[in-house]
């Protein structure tokens, strides 16, 4: 992981908020997924996060489980992490 970055309360919470979905095993793996890595994400990975959740509940639930490759656009390094991390939250 690229060094951490120091995100503020405010942020975190947002994203928290905005990783609110409407499927309870998205819900489920991400909110597991930032109790355990949202301390040590760096700007790469927190960017990455944030394009993952930008894709709708189903596709993203797939991917999650391992069901489905990302799409050409989030085939990044970080987002390659940044999904194995989920994967195993």
């Amino acid at each position: 992981m690229n060094a951490p970055a120091t995100v503020d309360a405010a942020a975190l919470r947002r994203l928290r908020w905005r990783a609110r979905r409407g499927l309870l095993e998205n819900d489920i793996i991400i909110t597991r997924f930032l109790d355990h890595h949202a301390a040590t994400l760096g700007v790469d990975d927190w960017q990455a996060l944030q394009d993952l959740l930008e894709l709708d509940d189903n596709p993203l639930l797939e991917m999650l489980l391992g069901h489905a490759e990302p799409p050409e656009a989030l085939r990044s390094e970080a987002h390659r992490r940044v999904l194995q991390l989920l994967r195993a939250a």
